[in-house]
Parts: C-alpha cells; sequence; structure tokens
C-alpha cells in the first residue's frame, strides 16, 4: 500500500487555462520601392568620413598635421 493521498477531481477553475485579453497584431513591416541614393547617407558629409569642421589659423592647421601623423613620421 501506499501512503499518497487518493487522486481527486479538481475544481473547473483549474483546469481552464488563464486567459489573457487578446493582443492586436503587430503591423507588417512596409516595402519603399524608392531609389536609395536619393537620400542622404552618414559618409556623404565630411564629417561622416572623419573630417574635422574647418578652422581658422595656422597653429589649428599644425594642430591637426600633428594629430593625424602617424607614429613612424615623428
Amino acid at each position: 500500500m501506499s501512503a499518497a493521498p487518493a487522486p481527486r477531481p479538481r475544481d473547473a477553475k483549474q483546469q481552464q487555462p488563464h486567459e489573457q485579453p487578446p493582443q492586436e497584431p503587430k503591423p507588417k513591416p512596409v516595402l519603399v520601392f524608392d531609389d536609395p541614393l536619393d537620400r542622404k547617407s552618414a559618409d556623404d558629409t565630411d564629417q561622416g568620413w572623419g573630417e574635422r569642421p574647418l578652422s581658422g589659423g595656422s597653429a589649428a592647421d599644425l594642430a591637426r598635421f600633428l594629430d593625424e601623423k602617424p607614429p613612424h613620421h615623428i
């Protein structure tokens, strides 16, 4: 004999799964058939290529030259 309790019927509330409110379907992505080359990209500007804004003066030019010079040219 087993010491386990005898099986008994469960409540009706426990047998029904928890109902969740219906979720609205996510909108599908839209296909755009325009020309992607008509839009400006990040690398269309000097800043996109890592260029610095123009600054006047020879001291700024020298600083830029020294910053961008490879280590073996010092």
